[in-house]
């Protein structure tokens, strides 16, 4: 695999991973207060069976840990989508997270009286109800689902592990047998979840590849002839909406069969590519540019007078001439430019009219700027 192979597959890695991150919050709001809600409506079924201090204790920890835990979300919904990243959010997400697991599981041993059999069963069944609702709130991350599920469960099932009655240690044994079902489960589901992110990232990755070949000059990097028209019909379209100047530069190498034919079609493919270099960096990110066939290019200049689209032009004229592409001794260019004003109603009509002005430079003599005569 080469090096931008290379990087695309980091820069997937990357998106996948906020992918992650963003499902992770979107999911678990309900969890925040789901686990407080169910510790508060088992506290009320077995009021009378739980010790009453032990019970106040445990919710104040959890309402604690609760509002611990709404803090953060409050912090990451309201920090703009640019600091919303794995590398910010992930550890504090943990550590909120396995402190208010650790409280749920302690709190549920702490609570659960030693000889009620009812109220034990009670606990295991909230308990498991956690460890479900964690697989549906957590998937996007395995490890993360996996701990919240054990930091709940294994306490109180230790705990009736090491009973003397064979009910108590059935109830254990159902739910570790339970719990890793669950665990695998959550593997195949956090695996499936992260192969379905690559996938998508893969595929919006090929078709901005495909997209942009198929709009793309491979000798400049400029637009091709069919992009050109597209990006510049809807410029157009824009500035006689908006009332905005707009001018056309044509551009045509001199003497390029001459460099062909003595040169090389290698010796004149560089050339070309220089011509494209100079074009990208002559011209405003606003601008649209393309090549249109050959050695001849167009610009299309928005918000831009007819005096100062040639002021440019001629920038351009000398930049190519101080051009060097061995063994090539002197490469020039004409260029021809022209605005929109009443008898211009239309895109092909404005490149038609800058098409004219580069004949007459190319007449006059090449290497030289025209403007196209006014109506």
């Amino acid at each position: 695999m080469d090096h931008r192979g290379r990087q695309q597959d980091v820069h997937i890695a990357a998106q996948v991973r906020t992918d992650q991150l963003q499902q992770l919050f979107r999911q678990s709001v309900s969890a925040v207060f789901g686990s407080y809600l169910a510790a508060l409506m088992l506290s009320w079924l077995c009021w009378d069976r739980f010790d009453h201090a032990t019970v106040v204790t445990w919710l104040g920890l959890l309402s604690a840990s609760t509002l611990l835990r709404t803090l953060l979300f409050l912090r990451y919904y309201r920090s703009p989508e640019a600091e919303r990243t794995p590398q910010r959010w992930e550890r504090p997400y943990w550590l909120t997270l396995a402190l208010s697991a650790t409280i749920w599981g302690a709190g549920a041993l702490a609570v659960m009286p030693a000889g009620d059999l009812l109220a034990q069963a009670l606990v295991m069944l909230f308990a498991v109800g956690m460890s479900v609702s964690a697989v549906s709130c957590y998937s996007a991350y395995r490890h993360m689902t996996v701990m919240s599920i054990l930091l709940v469960l294994l306490p109180p099932t230790f705990w009736l592990l090491f009973q003397a009655s064979e009910v108590q240690v059935g109830m254990a044994l159902a739910t570790l047998v339970f719990a890793s079902f669950v665990v695998r489960a959550t593997h195949k589901l956090s695996d499936a979840l992260v192969k379905a992110y690559t996938l998508t990232h893969e595929m919006e990755s090929a078709h901005r590849i495909s997209t942009y070949a198929a709009q793309t000059d491979e000798l400049t990097g400029l637009k091709n002839r069919r992009a050109f028209f597209e990006h510049a019909q809807q410029l157009f379209a824009y500035c006689r909406r908006n009332q905005l100047p707009l001018c056309a530069v044509m551009l045509d190498m001199d003497h390029f069969k001459y460099i062909n034919d003595t040169y090389g079609h290698q010796a004149g493919d560089e050339v070309l590519r220089q011509i494209g270099q100079v074009i990208t960096r002559s011209f405003r990110a606003a601008d649209i540019h393309g090549r249109l066939g050959g050695e001849e290019f167009a610009v299309l200049l928005p918000d831009t007078t007819l005096a100062q689209a040639r002021d440019i032009a001629r920038q351009v004229l000398q930049t190519i001439a101080g051009l060097q592409a061995d063994p090539v001794l002197s490469i020039t260019a004409s260029l021809g430019v022209a605005e929109v004003d009443g008898a211009v109603l239309d895109l092909h009509k404005l490149i038609n009219s800058a098409d004219k002005a580069l004949y007459r430079a190319k007449a006059q003599g090449r290497n030289q700027v025209v403007v196209a005569e006014t109506a």
